[in-house]
């Protein structure tokens, strides 16, 4: 059994859009989070996720990446979307889902920042792989106009 790896095999990734909703269940803020130093693309602007581990549903890998990065706990997960993306680095299948119910206080266990935006989103430079996302909750929400600075 060989150990090297396939680049174009994809690494599935469950990503966290945790998303603010008012008291009529209308969607509101999203949380952002910048990619900490020493990883690809540090500073830049993300969803908060990570790797989904053998055996793990995309909602266990969720929970436990936005635990182990941010010091939260998850209620449900709704899964939204799936996008692949070719980096550089990796091709990741990210695993979007929405998830409106959290506990805990948000610890920044990475040293990395974390923003609630809205659109356009003010931070930057956002990740390749968020763009879409935000096209995504323009089209939703009716947003005209840029998605994003930058």
């Amino acid at each position: 059994m060989s150990s090297v790896t396939d680049e174009r095999t994809p690494v599935d990734v469950a990503v966290g859009v945790l998303v603010e909703r008012d008291a009529d269940g209308q969607e509101g803020r999203f949380l952002l989070t910048s990619r900490p130093e020493g990883k690809v693309y540090a500073g830049y602007w993300e969803f908060p996720g990570g790797k989904i581990e053998r055996g793990e549903t995309v909602h266990d890998a969720l929970a436990r990446e936005l635990h182990e990065e941010l010091g939260i706990s998850i209620g449900e997960s709704h899964p939204w979307q799936e996008l692949m993306m070719d980096y550089p680095h990796a091709r990741v299948r990210l695993h979007f889902c929405k998830v409106y119910d959290w506990s805990g206080t948000f610890e920044m266990r990475e040293r990395q920042s974390m923003a609630w935006e809205s659109l356009p989103v003010l931070r930057r430079p956002v990740l390749p792989g968020t763009i879409p996302v935000l096209q995504w909750f323009a089209e939703e929400r009716g947003h005209q106009g840029p998605t994003h600075s930058g």
